[in-house]
């Protein structure tokens, strides 16, 4: 089973990153509101990145790291991943 960490975009312009085993169905899930409380209130939400990885373990380490970075960071790995 494949491992993500992501990043929306709210439509605040805020940014949120988190860690799930099923994309889609995380995706489904904050534009649903039930995602979480930060995105609750944020929607509709645009999954602008993600990374795969095998393991569960990975897939978390990796979200703490992003969420280390500043704002600017992280667009910058967005960015970056849009070319």
């Amino acid at each position: 089973m494949d491992n993500y960490m992501y990043i929306l975009r709210c439509r605040d312009g805020s940014l949120y990153t988190g860690w799930t085993n099923d994309l889609d169905r995380r995706l489904q899930a904050h534009q649903d509101g039930k995602g979480g409380k930060y995105t609750h209130a944020r929607r509709p939400v645009e999954l602008v990145y993600f990374e795969r990885f095998d393991t569960k373990q990975e897939a978390m380490r990796r979200e703490w790291e992003v969420k280390q970075l500043t704002r600017q960071e992280k667009l910058l790995l967005i960015e970056q991943h849009q070319r």
